[in-house]
């Protein structure tokens, strides 16, 4: 039986004798960008099977010097990760936190590019429950495509191709986990410059974009800024940004570490930013070394002492917003020895809640509980016992008040009022527990901190 002819092919009108759009895509879809005869180049031809389009390819005389190279690439592509991962991959869990509960970060066997997948991004997330078209608007999903790499088909969520060298922080706490890295400089647009405490980013205030808050954002400046990603955080909704983020097409994701209700759960999202920054080690080694520092103070507090009733916050008007006995916060008051006086109002089957939003409260409630405490933390606006009896002189009656056991978080200020305590504190739960261990028990020797004896975070009200 004779072979079977392979027959000529016209190539493209210029007469180069092969065709330009020739790919290796080509080679396995049912259409390629071959030239019909008597047709101008560019004109699709379809001819089926892939093999016959190959023996095209290689019987073009120009093309034959080509061959060795083609089938090297062919070969790699064989054995390594495709450029667009199956539907089913980046099923492997390569983070899963110790502490927090809102991320973790996932891959797939033999490919570079990591998914970062947000659980919970402002108070009060119903994503479990949404319909899909819905979940496709959320920023809570991003995919990190690395070498090449792209997102399976199906992937509906956020792209950053390679790493965020250009980030635009719209929390100061963002800032403060980029910097414990080492990677703040990445920081190219902020929000709320005058609030910000870090050293580098107020150094370099001129060349860093002010876009503003969330809600009436300075979209002009954020693009000029040319962001990799924008860093997004949602209180009880999600970001007014978002959607207009998408619609010019920059990338973002939500960083929940507000919502999570430890301390090191908080400070674990340095992981998270690590693996944007494409240095997950430095993220993992950071909060390795905040931990050790933690569970050392913790466990320097003996669960014999005597627990110092704790008050939290001041006044707003006639309303006390007092921080969820779920929150952080409350958990570090418990670890440092201490009591909060508002556990006992918000005990789960007595009225209580699991949430961990802040729970306001009437005046004379809050009353009762400072004439009770030990000590009263976080007293805001005041900054001095005097300032504090002039505006509210029914609390100096308080016996805290009049001992002088009222401590401030505001040792650490910007000059445009910003409070490190926020913004730093976030990602150093250790240091706030060293201030509050020296304050609740002065007695105790706890591991050094660095500062000595003196309080980080905090100071007296005089």
């Amino acid at each position: 039986m004779a072979a079977a002819s392979v027959p000529e092919i016209p190539f493209t009108a210029d007469g180069s004798g092969y065709c330009r759009r020739f790919s290796l895509r080509s080679l396995f879809v049912p259409r390629a960008a071959f030239v019909r005869p008597g047709t101008s180049a560019g004109t699709n031809l379809s001819i089926g099977d892939g093999f016959t389009k190959f023996c095209y390819f290689c019987r073009n005389p120009h093309t034959v010097s080509r061959f060795t190279i083609c089938i090297a690439m062919l070969a790699i592509l064989a054995n390594a990760c495709g450029r667009t991962p199956a539907a089913d991959l980046f099923d492997v869990i390569l983070y899963s936190p110790l502490e927090a509960e809102g991320f973790e970060i996932a891959g797939s066997e033999g490919c570079d590019s990591r998914v970062i997948r947000v659980k919970t991004a402002w108070q009060g997330d119903g994503s479990a429950g949404m319909k899909d078209g819905q979940k496709r608007l959320s920023g809570k999903e991003l995919f990190i495509a690395r070498n090449g790499e792209t997102p399976p088909e199906s992937f509906e969520g956020q792209v950053l191709y390679g790493e965020a060298e250009r980030i635009a922080a719209m929390s100061s706490t963002h800032i403060a986990m980029l910097d414990i890295i080492g990677e703040v400089s990445r920081v190219k647009a902020v929000s709320g410059m005058r609030f910000i405490s870090n050293g580098y980013v107020r150094a370099h205030c001129d060349s860093i974009a002010d876009i503003g808050n969330e809600a009436d954002a300075d979209f002009e400046a954020l693009v000029s800024s040319k962001p990799d990603i924008v860093l997004l955080y949602g209180v009880s909704s999600a970001s007014p940004m978002e959607s207009r983020l998408r619609s010019i097409g920059i990338p973002c994701l939500y960083i929940g570490e507000y919502l999570e209700s430890t301390p090191l759960g908080r400070a674990e999202w340095v992981v998270a930013l690590a693996e944007l920054a494409g240095c997950r080690e430095k993220g993992e080694k950071a909060f390795e070394e905040i931990k050790a520092g933690y569970d050392s103070l913790k466990a320097a507090v003996p669960d014999s002492l005597p627990r110092p009733k704790v008050m939290l916050n001041s006044p707003y008007g006639d309303t006390w917003f007092m921080a969820s006995p779920q929150s952080a916060m409350a958990s570090m008051i418990r670890d440092a020895g201490g009591e909060y006086i508002f556990d006992r109002m918000q005990k789960q089957g007595d009225g209580g809640t699991n949430s961990m939003e802040s729970v306001p409260v009437d005046f004379e409630s809050a009353f009762l509980m400072v004439s009770e405490a030990d000590v009263w933390l976080n007293v805001g606006q005041y900054g001095s016992a005097g300032q504090l009896t002039r505006n509210r002189p029914e609390l100096s009656a308080a016996e805290c008040v009049r001992e002088r056991r009222v401590y401030s978080c505001d040792r650490r200020m910007s000059d445009g009022g910003g409070s490190d305590f926020w913004e730093s504190g976030a990602v150093r739960p250790d240091l706030i527990l060293h201030d509050l261990i020296r304050i609740l028990h002065p007695e105790l020797e706890v591991p050094d901190m660095g500062h000595g004896d003196n309080l980080y975070y905090y100071r007296r009200l005089e």
